[in-house]
């Protein structure tokens, strides 16, 4: 069997970690740039979900949390009904685009909640924060390339906020 290779991506956010951090951490402020509503519990084992306007739900845990340089949690399909919510780049409902995608078996069986890993380091970068983001354990290169579109499309949508701008309607509504 292939390793798939992890999704990184890397964006520079002109706002301190620490401001960065609640944008990871704080309900209130994860909405504002993915996700219509979160349930977030930031400490070892606590509750990470987060739902879509459009029915899509991510679920997991948090694995470490150590203000204000990184986070860590297990991410998955919340169940059959998130898995079947996922779109294809252009927006078609069941393929691999702004939250996730096919090819490993199917509904929350192909990615169950709390299966990937996302870890989340915040470094200090000329007056901003140098955000990384890596994905790993993705079970198959359809939902790879998936993941690589939606934290590409989300990413950016951050950078935005937290500059105090508006970043438009998330695209997953």
């Amino acid at each position: 069997m292939t390793e798939i290779a992890p999704v990184e991506v890397t964006v520079l956010v002109p706002a301190e970690p620490s401001d960065v951090f609640g944008f990871l951490t704080e309900p209130d402020r994860y909405v504002r740039w993915m996700g219509s509503e979160a349930d977030l519990e930031p400490v070892p084992g606590g509750v990470y979900r987060v739902r879509m306007a459009d029915g899509f739900s991510a679920a997991g845990r948090f694995l470490a949390v150590e203000p204000p340089h990184l986070v860590v949690f297990s991410w998955g399909f919340a169940d059959d009904e998130a898995a079947s919510r996922t779109k294809h780049a252009g927006g078609e409902p069941g393929g691999a685009g702004a939250g996730a995608g096919t090819g490993a078996g199917s509904g929350a069986s192909a990615m169950p909640a709390g299966s990937t890993r996302v870890t989340m380091t915040l470094l200090d970068e000329d007056g901003g924060t140098r955000l990384t983001l890596r994905h790993e354990n993705l079970p198959s290169e359809s939902l790879r390339e998936g993941h690589d579109v939606a934290w590409n499309t989300y990413l950016p949508r951050l950078v935005v906020r937290a500059a105090g701008g508006n970043p438009g309607p998330d695209p997953h509504a």
